[in-house]
């Protein structure tokens, strides 16, 4: 089966940080009702007791860091179901109700060798999905150009991207908010004096105007732009361009006044009334933000609901 939604960023992360050493991968390969992490859902083990990532949310991870030191240690693969509608046969149960089968794997020729995950480094930079099947018979893994039947077949998607229009307070916040869920932000402002390292320390800075930027980017279907400026020769651009583009989420920070106004604008500039409609103004979901990082948090919201709608 092919997964919906899961993300990969951290666990690929250490796997880097970690080359050479040995290493155990837990893959979250079926659920049922409210498992907690979806189909395809990583946890990276390594013969230290280390680990990073989650199979459950918390709920079996023990047992399956257990599991991850015998496989580690040359107990070879393994499959294990978790849940509440065997309790007998299963060690572990769910306490939200959810069924979920995990498969554990050495990190080796034999297993999930560890060349792949370079290849998925690769595929993520290009922008590029990757398909990696898994006979479940063998517990052996390798890339596909196609799901495989009766094997496990994991999709290694691009990073999920946010184009921040507008160097501003709330644009710090936001690029904090993005990069903790794995989401990768760059910051896009003409003026600068407002987009500064001092300001933006360690995130991606463009300071060529909104709609070239944007343009050269290539917003995908994994990418969500929002316009902070307040400034509509910073941000209408922006908006046209984003519009032009199938980005997930298109968000502009304002009052619905300001909204109104705004779509006036485009609407004089060319934009029709459907392409209008994918504007979410004001951005972000409605929780009576007021501080700057709160703001960010909405629009955060805003931003997660359409990336997984579509469960992109």
């Amino acid at each position: 089966m092919i997964p919906g939604a899961a993300e990969h960023g951290r666990v690929l992360d250490q796997a880097r940080a970690w080359r050479g050493q040995v290493l155990a991968l837990a893959t979250v390969i079926e659920t049922w009702r409210s498992a907690p992490c979806p189909v395809g859902t990583h946890m990276l083990i390594a013969a230290d007791g280390q680990f990073t990532g989650s199979v459950s949310g918390g709920c079996v991870e023990g047992d399956v860091l257990q599991l991850g030191q015998e496989i580690i240690a040359g107990a070879g693969f393994a499959v294990r179901r978790y849940g509440l509608s065997d309790g007998a046969a299963w060690e572990v149960g769910l306490p939200c109700g959810g069924d979920i089968v995990v498969l554990v794997q050495p990190v080796t020729e034999a297993g999930f060798p560890p060349a792949l995950f370079a290849a998925v480094d690769a595929a993520r930079a290009e922008g590029r999905t990757l398909l990696i099947a898994t006979d479940l018979e063998t517990g052996k893994s390798a890339i596909v150009d196609a799901p495989c039947e009766g094997q496990f077949t994991n999709v290694y998607a691009p990073r999920r991207r946010l184009m921040i229009v507008g160097a501003v307070e709330i644009a710090a916040a936001l690029a904090g908010i993005a990069i903790a869920m794995g989401i990768e932000p760059v910051i896009i402002d003409p003026r600068a004096r407002f987009l500064t390292e001092a300001r933006f320390p360690g995130v991606l800075r463009d300071d060529r105007w909104p709609d070239e930027s944007i343009a050269t980017l290539c917003p995908d279907s994994r990418t969500a732009i929002v316009t902070l400026s307040h400034d509509p020769k910073i941000d209408d651009p922006a908006l046209i361009a984003a519009l032009q583009s199938p980005a997930a989420y298109v968000g502009a920070l304002g009052s619905k006044a300001s909204h109104a106004a705004r779509c006036k604008r485009l609407e004089a500039a060319g934009v029709d009334a459907i392409a209008l409609q994918r504007i979410e103004g004001p951005a972000g979901v409605a929780i009576n933000a007021i501080s700057a990082s709160e703001i960010a948090l909405s629009i955060a919201g805003g931003m997660i609901r359409a990336f997984n709608h579509g469960l992109r």
